[in-house]
């Protein structure tokens, strides 16, 4: 059991432009085609911030998003935000604030033995990240650069550096990296087996 970062950002290191728009990230091709099937398979519990949440809730769930669709996600989901925000009938969906240690711990009993996905945005990943809870990065680097907007991890991670595990194209669009984080003389991390 892992706990790990999936994302798509641009080469200048942003995982949206600014006003949180992702259509950047839509014209490099189809996520079929990418690592996140098998990726997916493997996971057992997620949690996202607010900003994602609502992102989704507008352009995914909303009867006026371009297409919609219902609610991705089979496993449950922590949503962190400060705010009173909609549910969605059917989905599992908990609602968190503050403190992600305890979380954590509750997504990782919720995982039963899978692995736990960190959606976004980056400063909630940075958090996990600062408590020691964050295992791995997947992030797929798009062809494209923004000049500005969210930025993928806004957190100093120097020493010790994150380990690559492997890089790969993955069409004409995208290169994936994928990364272990490292402790200083600790290779246990809290959630993992």
């Amino acid at each position: 059991m892992k706990t790990q970062y999936y994302t798509a950002c641009s080469l200048d290191g942003f995982i949206a432009a600014a006003g949180d728009s992702l259509d950047w990230l839509f014209s490099l091709g189809n996520p079929a085609d990418t690592s996140y099937p098998a990726f997916i398979e493997d996971v057992g519990a997620l949690a996202m911030g607010s900003a994602t949440y609502e992102w989704m809730l507008k352009h995914v769930i909303a009867p006026d998003a371009d297409h919609p669709e219902p609610w991705p996600y089979q496993q449950p989901t922590w949503v962190f935000t400060t705010r009173t925000l909609p549910g969605i009938p059917g989905a599992d969906i908990r609602f968190a604030r503050g403190d992600v240690r305890p979380v954590h711990a509750a997504m990782v009993d919720a995982a039963n033995g899978k692995n736990v996905w960190l959606v976004g945005g980056g400063d909630l990943v940075g958090q996990f990240h600062d408590h020691g809870l964050l295992d791995e990065l997947f992030v797929q680097f798009g062809s494209v650069t923004l000049g500005a907007g969210k930025p993928l991890l806004p957190r100093a991670i120097v020493d010790p550096p994150l380990k690559l595990l492997s890089a790969r194209a993955m069409g004409a669009g995208f290169a994936e990296l994928h990364y272990e984080v490292q402790r200083d003389g600790d290779s246990s991390r809290a959630g993992t087996t």
